[in-house]
């Protein structure tokens, strides 16, 4: 005979009564088993916690404000323009030095936007300079200066400037030269002065300034 069994004990495999589905073990209180447990998908989130969403949102009301500064600045106060000079004082300023003679364009229209205007004392002489911004928005300088035209030329033109031949604009005789890189330039040599016109600008737009010296 087999020893008893206490009274409180539930056999570990109990036979089902004929007819009924075989119990379920009991969970015990406070736990769960693996199949009645909700399965959670985990939520993705930085270091700090946040979602990937929040960190989205978070960079757009940033870039917001900045986009709208940014779209301010060029459309109503011009931020991607060069910004324009007076060129009559530097002008002035070269007429009343006497140094030599001095020329002013005239007549060109205000999409030549003037950038640069100096004169200034320069080893061997002086320069007259003035800088433009072309109706096409390329650059074009206008040099005039009584620096020797051997100094001066190798200096704005580089030692790759070489002279193209002879051309007549405007009742005055202009060499035409190379300079670096893309530009190019037209170059009067008189006795007092050398008038330099150099830049990236196309032929035309050289040439228009070339005849706007008065």
């Amino acid at each position: 005979m087999e020893p008893g069994q206490p009274a409180n004990r539930v056999p570990a495999d109990p036979t089902p009564p004929d007819g009924q589905p075989p119990a379920t073990p009991a969970t015990p209180p406070g736990e769960t088993t693996d199949e009645a447990a909700p399965q959670v998908a985990p939520v993705a989130r930085d270091r700090g916690g946040r979602r990937p969403r929040d960190m989205a949102i978070s960079l757009l009301v940033l870039l917001v404000p900045i986009a709208l500064l940014l779209a301010f600045y060029r459309g109503f106060l011009g931020g991607d323009q060069p910004a324009v000079v007076d060129t009559a004082p530097a002008i002035e300023q070269a007429r009343s030095a006497n140094l030599f003679p001095i020329d002013a364009p005239t007549g060109l229209d205000e999409q030549w936007r003037p950038v640069r205007a100096t004169f200034q004392s320069v080893e061997g002489g002086s320069n007259l300079r003035i800088g433009y911004v072309t109706p096409e928005g390329r650059g074009a300088q206008l040099v005039q200066s009584n620096v020797p035209a051997e100094r001066l030329l190798p200096a704005e033109l580089t030692a790759e400037g070489q002279p193209q031949g002879t051309i007549d604009l405007d009742g005055r005789s202009w060499q035409r030269y190379t300079a670096r890189g893309n530009e190019q330039a037209y170059v009067l040599l008189e006795p007092q002065r050398t008038v330099l016109i150099v830049g990236d600008a196309r032929d035309n737009e050289l040439r228009q300034l070339v005849t706007a010296l008065r």
